[in-house]
């Protein structure tokens, strides 16, 4: 989700060339044969809880449509599995101008499309104008905020112009937001229907099952796929067929994976019962075989702080003095988190414990002295909204709980039923406080910032600080060198921890639980919450 808001029901849950010089690429053949289980009729079925409405590019920003958007689309750039540094995928090579306000790539030659239509530089630039004209609230055109224009020398060279330098554009073109679309399929001044789209990834989409939300919108439920022979990239799919469950509840996947009716579920399984199923196979109990990665996605707690009652910072402040994340990874998750005390979690590079440092262990006296400091009468009220299953019903009790027992808070709760009801209640801003994961686009801590904090954000909580969107993240963006962006991102999570737009609560660890006879699981997956399907087969 950038980085898109993607908020699994029930856990956290919403992404070719080196960054700054030419790279050659090699090895672009088209799949020619399918190894491993690729003769079978029966598809590989990946379940999921990361549900999702909309697999349109231009307006696609959640785990549940960039898992199919990373599998049926190119772009410029990827990031293979395990890599921090994007690689060329539809581009041969790229590189910055010495000014970095420029960024040109040569695009490989004999590019097409699943249904045969050429992929060229006009494409890449009908792709990016799209999306920005589109503009979705809810899509990552955000992203591409620095793209002044973008302009096709021929048909295989595309020439960024910027208007402020961008040293993580080529992370950005390399995540789902990245995906180059036709233009004699995609229009241009809206989405495509689900069941329509196109791409000239290594899968191709041959049909989409829908169900209807609460809201009458229409969502994916079931997604099959094939290899498409027409691919000209570096993955070779392991298996010619793939499908994709949506299941609104994790319960439900669970149950999926015991009858049989999927035979891999993602990072969405309820995290007690995804615990135990790994206690299980540690004691050689089952069948189910679970592969644990470290992650990168992120919950928070967001604070509107257009709201009257939150928009005082000492509340904020005084509600970070209070959270007990050691509680909520442990109690609420049965240890498959790890308390984050920062908006950039451990693991990417700049990572710092702001919050912690500030605030040090949850504490009633100080959030009490906090409050009495600002002539802030207590008990303070306001409502925490939430959405999912068990683990995010009992996260959101819990939160309650150790705010309330300080005697300074008094905390409603209101569960929304839907995800996609959910993402319209706080863009509306009809919340105070509400629950929502964090998953990046690209491993770059800019993609926990940016997206984040800037105007508002993607959670839409009209926060904004002048001293982060215009002095601290420019610089940042102007550091090509990414270690030496690191201290300035420290000075951005500093400040964070004073503003608190958002309380960092917990750091995924990602569970995957698989058939035994599934394969290549290690292989597909990473902290990006991706799978890569061309990795997985059958035994």
């Amino acid at each position: 989700m950038s980085s898109a808001i993607r908020r699994a029901p029930g856990r956290l849950a919403t992404l070719g060339c080196a960054a700054l010089v030419a790279t050659s690429l090699a090895g672009c053949g088209s799949v020619s044969s399918i190894a491993g289980g690729g003769g079978s009729s029966s598809p590989i079925t990946l379940g999921t809880a990361n549900t999702t409405s909309v697999l349109d590019p231009a307006g696609a920003y959640d785990l549940g449509s960039w898992l199919i958007l990373e599998n049926t689309f190119q772009g410029l750039l990827r990031f293979p599995v395990g890599a921090t540094t994007p690689q060329p995928d539809a581009a041969q090579s790229c590189e910055f101008s010495s000014d970095a306000m420029s960024y040109h790539c040569t695009l490989r030659k004999g590019l097409t499309f699943s249904n045969g239509d050429p992929l060229t530089a006009q494409d890449v630039v009908f792709s990016v104008d799209r999306m920005k004209k589109i503009a979705d609230p809810s899509g990552p055109s955000s992203l591409f905020s620095t793209i002044k224009s973008v302009q096709a020398q021929d048909d295989s060279d595309v020439v960024f112009q910027l208007n402020q330098p961008d040293a993580v554009l080529p992370d950005k073109l390399a995540s789902g937001a990245g995906s180059i679309v036709d233009h004699k399929v995609f229009p241009a001044d809206k989405e495509l229907p689900n069941d329509k789209l196109i791409g000239s990834g290594p899968y191709k989409i041959d049909s989409v099952d829908e169900a209807t939300a609460s809201d009458g919108s229409k969502t994916p439920s079931k997604i099959s796929l094939s290899a498409n022979s027409k691919y000209q990239g570096d993955e070779t799919p392991k298996t010619s067929k793939i499908a994709v469950r949506y299941f609104t509840q994790p319960d439900q996947l669970k149950s999926a994976l015991d009858s049989g009716a999927v035979d891999l579920a993602d990072n969405s399984l309820d995290p007690n019962v995804a615990a135990q199923l790994q206690a299980d196979q540690l004691a050689g109990k089952g069948t189910l075989q679970v592969t644990e990665v470290d992650g990168s996605d992120s919950g928070f707690m967001v604070l509107n702080t257009k709201d009257q009652t939150l928009g005082q910072q000492a509340v904020r402040q005084a509600i970070a003095q209070l959270v007990d994340r050691d509680q909520l990874s442990s109690q609420v998750f049965a240890n498959t988190v790890q308390p984050l005390y920062s908006v950039v979690p451990q693991g990417v590079a700049g990572h710092n414990t702001a919050f912690f440092d500030k605030y040090g262990r949850p504490d009633a006296a100080k959030a009490k002295a906090i409050l009495a400091a600002a002539k802030i009468s207590t008990p303070v009220k306001f409502n925490l909204a939430w959405t999912g299953a068990a683990a995010a019903g009992a996260e959101t009790a819990a939160l309650k709980k150790q705010l309330e027992a300080s005697g300074l808070f008094q905390v409603s709760t209101q569960q929304v039923a839907d995800w996609v009801a959910y993402q319209k209640g706080w863009q509306n801003g009809s919340y105070q406080a509400y629950l929502v994961g964090w998953s990046a686009d690209y491993p770059d801590a800019e993609d926990f910032v940016a997206p984040l904090v800037v105007d508002g954000g993607s959670f839409h909580n009209g926060f904004d600080d002048p001293l982060i969107s215009q002095q601290l993240l420019p610089q940042s963006q102007r550091q090509a060198d990414r270690t030496q962006a690191a201290t300035t991102f420290g000075a951005i999570q500093n400040q964070l921890a004073i503003d608190v737009p958002m309380v960092p609560l917990v750091q995924s660890k990602a569970l995957y639980t698989a058939r035994e006879n599934i394969t290549g699981v290690e292989s597909a997956v990473d902290s990006t919450s991706i799978i890569r399907f061309s990795e997985l087969g059958r035994s």
